[in-house]
C-alpha cells in the first residue's frame, strides 16, 4: 500500500521535480558562463555601490564560506556574499549581489511582501518539520484529525513558498535596473546577469509548484477516499 502510494506521489510531484531539473541546470549553465565574462567590478564592489547609492551605507557586506550561499540578513542588516561572488569580476558574480542588495533595498523601502515573508518564516520552518511528521503518523494510524493538523503545518510551507515568489522577482528587478542605471553594467551587456537571475527565479517557481502538488496530493490521500465513499453511499 505504501509503495502504491509513494509512487503516486512521485507521478504528482514529477512535473515539479522536471521543471526544477530544468531549472537547475539552466541556473548550472548561466553561472559557468556569465564567469566567464568580465564585469567592471567584483561582486562585493557592485553591492556596496548599489547600498551606498540608496543610502545604506551602515548596511554591511561579509564574505562567507559555501558555494551559491548568497543571501541578506535582515535581523543583522548584513549581506553576506560566497567567495566566488564577493572577490570575482565576473557578470555573474554582480548579477547575484545585486540580486542579494535588492532585498537591502526592499527592507530599507518597508516592501510588504518581503515582511510577510519575514514573518511566515518561523512558521514554515515549524510546519515543514512537524507538519510532515503529524502527517504522516495520522495516515498510518487512521487518525485523520492529526493528519489534517500536519496537512495544514505542512500547507505553511507552501503559503511561504508563495509569498516568497514577488520578493524573490522583485530583487531580480531592482537588481536589474540598479546595474544599469548606476552604469556598472551596461545595458547590451546584461544578457549573462538576465539568464541567471530568471534561472534562479525558474528554481523557486519549481520549488512553489513542488510544494502545493505535495499538499494536493496529501489532500486527496486524506479526503479523497471519504468523498468517494460518500458519493458511492
Amino acid at each position: 500500500m505504501f509503495m502504491y502510494y509513494d509512487f503516486l506521489y512521485l507521478l504528482a510531484i514529477s512535473p515539479a521535480v522536471i521543471l526544477g531539473l530544468i531549472a537547475q541546470g539552466l541556473v548550472s549553465s548561466a553561472y559557468h558562463r556569465g564567469q566567464q565574462i568580465p564585469a567592471k567590478t567584483t561582486g562585493f564592489g557592485a553591492a556596496r555601490r548599489i547600498l551606498d547609492s540608496a543610502g545604506l551605507n551602515d548596511v554591511e557586506i561579509e564574505q562567507v564560506p559555501g558555494h551559491m550561499s548568497d543571501h541578506y540578513d535582515p535581523r543583522a542588516r548584513v549581506l553576506r556574499l560566497s567567495p566566488e561572488v564577493y572577490q570575482s569580476h565576473s557578470l555573474t558574480a554582480v548579477g547575484i549581489a545585486a540580486h542579494e542588495a535588492g532585498h537591502a533595498l526592499q527592507h530599507a523601502h518597508g516592501y510588504l511582501a518581503l515582511g510577510i515573508r519575514n514573518m511566515a518564516v518561523p512558521i514554515a520552518n515549524f510546519g515543514s518539520g512537524i507538519g510532515m511528521i503529524l502527517l504522516m503518523i495520522g495516515i498510518g494510524f487512521h487518525l485523520k484529525m492529526l493528519a489534517i493538523i500536519g496537512l495544514l503545518l505542512f500547507g505553511s510551507v507552501a503559503a511561504f513558498q508563495i509569498i516568497n515568489l514577488p520578493v524573490e522577482f522583485n530583487a531580480s528587478s531592482r537588481a536589474k535596473a540598479e546595474l544599469v542605471g548606476l552604469g556598472i553594467v551596461a545595458h547590451q551587456d546584461m544578457g549573462p546577469v538576465n539568464r541567471v537571475l530568471n534561472a534562479a527565479a525558474l528554481t523557486y517557481v519549481a520549488a512553489t509548484l513542488q510544494s502545493i502538488l505535495a499538499v494536493l496530493y496529501y489532500a486527496y490521500r486524506l479526503f479523497g477516499a471519504s468523498m468517494r465513499s460518500s458519493s458511492d453511499d
